[in-house]
């Protein structure tokens, strides 16, 4: 049981690790990041009630838009405003980098805990599997998220910070959709999802250098 439980939890928390040891500026208080990490535990239930609702309730099983709403817009949806109503608004949140970082940690653990039920229905032999890519790109898809949120954040008008809060949302349902799409849709997803995965992997690391430079310019732009 112990071997199980470090298989699905070791992903998020190195993936975490990662990108919050990426944050050269003002790194977060890893209070705030424990307590990110564990609301993004506690969406799991209510998910799993919510998507077990649509499917036996309203009898919304069949068809590719009703598999891909159930996961991508139901949990990036719910990720997104635990984001904003915990942190969006908190002091903390002074840089945008820090967006990406809460965003990365609540979607980790969200994605932890679904993978531990995942191990303990299927066992161990996934577990390489699962870290590669169910976890690892629900912390891209947050990559994407938090991009946004730390825009919006520090947007200078009000009509750009409605803009960048919408992609805030609308970005990571659409990339967890074309995700999930390519498992439901394409034969041999495999020669897909690998070259997918590096593309995410790379625009991802890529608004992890823009948010810091776009934090840089903040920073150095206050009264010291």
């Amino acid at each position: 049981m112990i071997a199980l439980i470090g298989a699905a939890v070791a992903p998020g928390i190195a993936i975490l690790s990662y990108f919050y040891l990426r944050d050269s500026l003002e790194p977060e208080p890893i209070s705030m990041v424990i307590r990110s990490f564990i609301f993004g535990m506690l969406l799991v239930v209510p998910i799993m009630v919510l998507q077990y609702i649509m499917q036996n309730e309203w009898n919304w099983r069949d068809g590719i838009v009703a598999e891909v709403f159930q996961s991508a817009v139901v949990e990036e949806f719910f990720k997104w405003m635990v984001i904003y109503f915990t942190v969006y608004k908190h002091l903390e949140f002074d840089e945008p980098y820090d967006g990406i970082v809460y965003a990365v940690a609540v979607s980790l653990g969200f994605a932890t805990l679904e993978n531990l039920f995942y191990l303990i229905i299927n066992g161990t032999n996934i577990a390489i599997w699962r870290a590669f890519l169910p976890v690892s790109s629900h912390a891209l898809f947050a990559v994407w998220m938090g991009y946004y949120l730390g825009r919006a954040k520090f947007s200078r008008d009000t009509k750009h910070e409605r803009l960048f809060l919408w992609m805030s949302i609308t970005l990571p349902i659409g990339l967890h959709a074309l995700y999930n799409l390519i498992f439901l849709a394409v034969q041999n997803w495999l020669i897909v999802i690998v070259p997918f995965m590096l593309v995410l992997w790379w625009q991802g690391l890529k608004k992890v250098q823009r948010a810091h430079d776009f934090g840089s310019k903040i920073l150095s732009s206050r009264p010291q």
